[in-house]
């Protein structure tokens, strides 16, 4: 019976992880939608940020009620700045990256977050980079691999390998003279990348003296909030575009709110305690090949030789950096396997150790 409940728990996890790069990659086609439809782009990520808000905090206030520290003034202030890198910077660069570029394009540069983090990571001096190391030069040529394909999606968009249903000699031209509008799409979400990436750095301290995630979340979640209001404050005060007009932008607004930011993070913290934080990251690349489908399938967007050639060598960077991290952790743990194994050894009486192993053969 046991090997039937362990190929049970993995075939569970599988499905968990397929339903959620199907999650993130849906966000990325509604959020496209939702843009083509004429919804705002700072009323977008307001909804979003609210639905998600009531969502999590109820959970966050029951559930975390014995483990939650007590608030102090300094942690607040740490909240508002995660909310400023992970929550505003990083959903507003994204939805202006997905304004300019294509939801594939921007799944793709997202591959390059794990790489990006581990240089924030070394220059801060929380990560150890070993160059004579396998899994060191490992980490570093995933780095620079992510990097170059994030510079070649960013510079060279290449022609087209398929023709989406919009596609016609028009667009083709009309692509071609907004080059630079792509240009800029993909330095936004360049930018996107960078937050998120800050965001998971900057988060590993403050998690240490705040152990209450779902809490530690539930004030970004609000503390983004408030610096979207500021922001539409200024940017976006006709009122008839905070009205929902269509059946169509309620259904585009709870899937960002209730699915990418409720039901993604349960899931995925799902799959990270069965799975590990590096498996749940190796499937990342099939949100990339779902989207890529979807987008050509419904919205008709094209994939360009430029996009294909840089989200490969994404990937490519990906695999390594996460092997690398892999790697590191079993040296580490055979290491300290070692250590242990050895001090019993100098700490044992002598002819103690030769005894308990003949009285284990007996």
């Amino acid at each position: 019976m046991e090997p039937k409940s362990g190929i049970s728990g993995k075939v569970q996890l599988l499905i968990a992880l397929l339903v959620l790069q199907f999650c993130f990659a849906g966000f990325h086609i509604v959020s496209r939608l939702a843009l083509n439809i004429g919804v705002s782009k700072i009323v977008y990520p307001v909804y979003r940020n609210v639905i998600a808000l009531l969502l999590l905090g109820p959970f966050a206030y029951f559930l975390e009620k014995k483990e939650r520290p007590p608030l102090t003034f300094s942690l607040l202030v740490q909240f508002f700045f995660l909310a400023l890198i992970g929550i505003t910077a990083n959903q507003g660069f994204y939805i202006l990256g997905l304004y300019y570029a294509s939801p594939t394009f921007a799944s793709a540069m997202q591959n390059s977050v794990p790489a990006i983090t581990f240089i924030m990571a070394a220059v801060l001096r929380l990560e150890r980079v070993h160059f004579m190391r396998r899994d060191g030069i490992a980490k570093i040529l995933g780095t620079i691999a992510s990097v170059g394909g994030a510079t070649v999606i960013t510079l060279y968009k290449g022609p087209p390998l398929l023709r989406g249903s919009n596609s016609s000699e028009e667009d083709m031209v009309a692509s071609q003279e907004n080059i630079m509008d792509w240009t800029w799409g993909c330095v936004y979400l360049l930018g996107h990348c960078l937050s998120w990436a800050g965001w998971m750095v900057l988060q590993a301290p403050v998690v240490k003296k705040y152990p209450a995630k779902l809490s530690l979340t539930s004030f970004t979640f609000f503390f983004g909030l408030i610096q979207f209001l500021v922001i539409a404050a200024f940017t976006e005060r006709d009122l008839t575009h905070w009205q929902i007009q269509s059946g169509e932008e309620v259904f585009l607004i709870l899937y960002a709110g209730v699915i990418s930011s409720g039901v993604v993070i349960s899931l995925q913290t799902w799959c990270i305690q069965k799975g590990g934080p590096v498996y749940v990251a190796t499937f990342q690349p099939v949100q990339t090949v779902l989207v890529a489908v979807m987008a050509f399938v419904i919205l008709g967007d094209q994939l360009y030789s430029g996009g294909l050639l840089g989200g490969l060598l994404i990937m490519v960077g990906l695999y390594l950096v996460l092997w690398g991290k892999k790697e590191e952790k079993r040296i580490v743990s055979q290491h300290h396997t070692e250590e242990t194994t050895l001090t019993k050894h100098l700490l044992a009486p002598n002819g103690k150790e030769e005894s308990s192993v003949g009285a284990d053969s007996c």
